[in-house]
């Protein structure tokens, strides 16, 4: 997985022509106002048979099902379900932390968030994606991206944009994410790329955005280092948001402790996903997109 260009694609034509194949494994209702090609709660004309319900005056009299009528003696009318699209909101964190790692979280997440958004839009689905932090001056002062996008075409301006995102600055992971819930006027899948390292933690942001009705899968992006550091010694850290240093000795025992806690961490993290429903997948950024998307991703059912 080679560096990201300001210009130049993130993926290339050949993931991209597999990718078309796939679609996310979201759920089985999509409450958008498009028609598309996902079941609806929706009532409308499709083929497909639904439910019934009592005829009331004023109804589509070529709706009733005059069968049931001749069993039951009542008038009812056949319901059919409707095929709507699925937006799909991509939650993608460019904050200091995630420029950590060769190659960077943050480059394996803009590719991992541009595989996800090529599928969704050839599957005729839509795409939004929120960048935070909003202010970043990394970013020529701002990562606000366009609202949503639909359509096949769309996919390029899509890794255009994600392109010329560059990290930098605090977070803010729980705002962001109530912020992107509050402003859907509509649920319905949201993938968070973050490596979930936020002093603020990040219940409060995933647990705004299913109370809000969102399938959510996160994915957390981290590096073999933070995994298992192979720094020892004397050490001067510095924290990559705030800026706070702190010098350590960073011996064998130190070691055994960093790993426990991140183990706990890890640990504490898929619990919070299961419990409330969300996907949770750990990717690191050494690993080929490849085979994230096309084994990884197939073996944790985020196709369908």
């Amino acid at each position: 997985m080679g560096p990201t260009s300001p210009t130049g694609p993130l993926l290339d034509a050949r993931l991209l022509h597999r990718l078309e194949k796939l679609r996310m494994a979201a759920p089985r209702i999509a409450r958008s106002a498009m028609s598309g090609e996902r079941r609806s709660r929706a009532r409308g004309q499709s083929t497909e048979f639904a439910d019934h319900r009592a005829y009331v005056p004023g109804d589509d009299l070529r709706r009733l099902d005059w069968s049931l009528y001749g069993r039951l003696d009542r008038l009812y009318l056949r319901l059919f379900e409707e095929d709507r699209e699925l937006r799909v909101l991509l939650f993608l964190d460019a904050s200091e932390s995630m420029n950590f790692g060769s190659p960077t979280k943050f480059q394996a997440a803009s590719r991992l968030a541009a595989a996800i958004g090529h599928a969704t839009l050839c599957g005729f689905d839509r795409v939004g994606l929120r960048v935070f932090p909003e202010s970043n001056p990394q970013a020529g002062g701002t990562t606000k991206a366009p609202s949503d996008w639909r359509g096949r075409r769309a996919t390029r301006r899509l890794q255009e944009t994600l392109a010329r995102l560059r990290p930098g600055g605090r977070s803010g992971f729980n705002e962001a994410l109530r912020r992107g819930a509050f402003e859907s006027k509509q649920a319905g899948a949201a993938v968070v790329l973050s490596d979930f390292l936020d002093p603020g933690g990040y219940e409060d942001g995933l647990s705004a955005l299913t109370a809000r009705g969102f399938r959510v899968e996160a994915i957390q992006v981290v590096c073999g280092e933070e995994i298992e550091p192979t720094a020892f010694g004397d050490l001067n850290l510095v924290d990559s948001e705030t800026g706070a240093r702190t010098e350590v000795t960073f011996s064998r025992q130190r070691m055994e402790t960093y790993l426990k806690a991140w183990e706990r961490h890890s640990a504490a993290f898929k619990s919070f996903c299961r419990a409330r429903g969300i996907g949770c997948h750990q990717v690191t950024s050494e690993t080929p997109v490849e085979d994230v998307l096309l084994r990884q991703f197939r073996t944790e059912r985020f196709w369908a």
